[in-house]
C-alpha cells in the first residue's frame, strides 16, 4: 500500500488553490462519501499542460488515514496521470461532518526522459533554479446516496386510492385471479359431493326395493309349500275313508 508523505502544518508554504502553469488538477477538493466501517477511495486525476516532463508528490496531514497511489510520479509532455487517494475505515464520525485534513501536490519541472526512478527529494526543493509549484487539496465529506423510499406513490398526500389501485394493477389482478381459481376448485369439489350422495340415495333406494322383492317372493314359496302340503293331507284322509 503507497502512503503518502506526511505534511507539516507548521511548515510555512504558500498554498495556492487554482491550477499551476505545469499541472492541472482536477477536483480541487476531495470529496469522500462518509460511511463508517468502510473503505472510501477517491480520483484525482493530473494533466500535464507543458511540453516538458514534470514530476510530482503527494502530501497529506494524516499519512496513517489515507493512501495514496501512486504518491510520486512522472507526467509526461501533454499528458495525464490518475491518482487514487483512499481513506482507510473509520469508527466514528468527526463531528459535524467537518475534516480538517489537507493534502499538498508539489510539482518540478525533470528533464527529457526521466522516469519515476529519478524523481528525488530535492527536485521539490524551491531555489538552486528549480521551479516549484504546490497546490493545497481540501478533504470534504458528503452524506452517501440515500436509496430510493420504499413507500408507493398512492401513499403520498393528493393522490386518490383510485390511482394506487391502478399502479398497484398486476398485483391486484394476480390476486384476483388466484381468489377466483378457489371458488372454481371449491365449486367443483361441491358439485362432486353432491353428484355421490345422489349416487348412494340411488343405490340405498336400490337395495330396499330388492329387499322387498325377496321377502314377497319368500312369502309366496312358503304358501305353495302349505298349500302343497295340505293337499297331501287330505289326500291320505280320503284314501282312509
Amino acid at each position: 500500500m503507497s502512503v503518502s508523505p506526511s505534511l507539516s502544518i507548521s511548515t510555512p508554504i504558500l498554498f495556492s488553490m487554482s491550477t499551476g502553469e505545469l499541472l492541472g488538477i482536477e477536483p480541487h477538493e476531495l470529496e469522500f462519501p462518509f460511511e463508517l466501517k468502510k473503505q472510501i477511495s477517491c480520483p484525482l486525476q493530473l494533466s500535464n499542460k507543458t511540453d516538458n516532463y514534470v514530476a510530482f508528490k503527494v502530501k497529506t496531514t494524516n499519512p496513517k488515514k489515507y493512501s495514496v497511489r501512486p504518491n510520486t510520479g512522472m507526467v509526461l509532455p501533454r499528458s495525464t496521470c490518475d491518482i487514487i487517494v483512499t481513506m482507510q475505515a473509520q469508527k466514528e464520525a468527526p463531528p459535524d461532518m467537518q475534516c480538517k485534513d489537507k493534502f499538498l501536490l508539489q510539482s518540478a519541472r525533470a528533464k527529457d526522459g526521466a522516469t519515476t526512478k529519478d524523481i528525488t527529494p530535492e527536485m521539490f526543493t524551491k531555489g538552486a533554479g528549480h521551479t516549484v509549484e504546490e497546490c493545497k487539496l481540501r478533504v470534504i465529506y458528503v452524506s452517501p446516496p440515500q436509496p430510493p423510499s420504499p413507500v408507493p406513490e398512492g401513499s403520498e398526500e393528493g393522490s386518490s386510492p383510485r390511482g394506487s389501485v391502478s399502479e398497484n394493477g398486476n398485483a391486484n389482478d394476480s390476486e384476483f385471479t388466484n381468489a377466483r381459481a378457489s371458488i372454481s376448485k371449491l365449486t367443483e369439489e361441491k358439485n362432486n359431493a353432491i353428484k355421490q350422495n345422489n349416487e348412494l340415495r340411488q343405490e340405498l333406494e336400490l337395495l330396499r326395493r330388492e329387499g322387498y322383492k325377496n321377502r314377497a317372493t319368500g312369502v309366496s314359496f312358503l304358501f305353495v309349500i302349505f298349500i302343497g302340503l295340505l293337499g297331501i293331507i287330505l289326500g291320505y284322509l280320503m284314501k282312509k275313508t
